[in-house]
């Protein structure tokens, strides 16, 4: 048994901190949200009034947070009262020089640090079936391999530090991309006469074929069950997928990438956030269309 604080318990979190208590390990759990804690105890997990109070004495931290800056911030305010050579694990999606910096900061104080964003959603942080993206040394991903491994069906070692959230991105930018495609072509099917469930048997075996095609179908009815049968309740809001597609845009920028499927994807779900659609799972662009 591992004694875990984890910081951030969410949509994603939540599910994630009740997977680590089911395995056995003593889970100290903060979130700033009472109902989020509330969870959390019933599902096994120990609840502590802050982050400080969750860290004490923690052999691993798991942080799923919106942002950099909360990462940042919550680093700042558990590294003093950490064991020495604690492992910190950071699940949540931001950018890779805020990655990298935290992980220094926490190699000064004798620690390790790996970031390890995810990929699977909501369902998958539940069920345990994630995969997991880590950025660090050897050492790091040997430890956090195992913890990691209790919340997920993959963890694979994308390189050194900042590597896990550049693989996130890069993952991402072609998730924007495609559903907006496939989107497209539904649309397009329909209005040339097509039936959306005949379009769906032909293009899911054929070149057309891909995972927002076949996993995760735009439109209700067809394919297995997605948020589109839940009117777009649900599943990977909007908002993310805004969020890592301006990440990645950002990441194109400071490396000098022309990425102009990845940009004209994050201008669409701009637009789509800005007319009040944020909540909504992202493949309800398709209304859009």
């Amino acid at each position: 048994m591992t004694r875990i604080a984890f910081i951030g318990l969410g949509n994603m979190g939540g599910g994630m901190a009740a997977n680590l208590a089911k395995a056995g390990h003593d889970v100290r759990a903060f979130d700033l949200s009472a109902d989020a804690l509330a969870r959390a105890e019933e599902a096994g997990c120990l609840p502590a009034a802050t982050a400080v109070e969750a860290a004490d004495g923690a052999e691993v931290v798991v942080t799923m947070l919106p942002a950099g800056a909360h990462v940042e911030a919550v680093y700042a305010e558990i590294l003093p009262v950490l064991p020495p050579a604690a492992l910190l694990i950071d699940c949540s999606t931001i950018d890779v020089a805020t990655a990298r910096r935290v992980a220094e900061q926490a190699a000064a104080k004798g620690m390790v640090a790996v970031d390890a964003p995810v990929s699977g959603g909501i369902a998958a942080a539940a069920a345990g079936s994630l995969t997991f993206m880590v950025g660090g040394g050897d050492d790091g991903f040997s430890r956090a391999e195992p913890i990691l491994a209790q919340m997920g069906k993959a963890v694979i070692r994308a390189g050194a530090a900042g590597a896990g959230q550049a693989a996130k991105m890069c993952n991402n930018m072609i998730l924007g991309a495609t559903m907006v495609a496939t989107c497209e072509a539904f649309a397009l099917a329909g209005k040339l006469g097509l039936d959306a469930q005949a379009f769906y048997d032909i293009a899911s075996v054929s070149s057309g074929q891909s995972w927002s095609m076949t996993s995760y179908c735009p439109v209700p009815g067809v394919g297995p069950e997605t948020p589109a049968d839940r009117d777009y309740q649900g599943g990977f809001a909007t908002a993310l997928m805004l969020k890592d597609l301006r990440l990645a845009a950002e990441a194109a920028e400071q490396a000098g990438a022309n990425t102009p499927m990845g940009t004209r994807a994050r201008e669409l779900y701009e637009a789509f956030a800005a007319d009040g659609h944020g909540a909504l799972d992202f493949s309800a662009i398709i209304k859009t269309l």
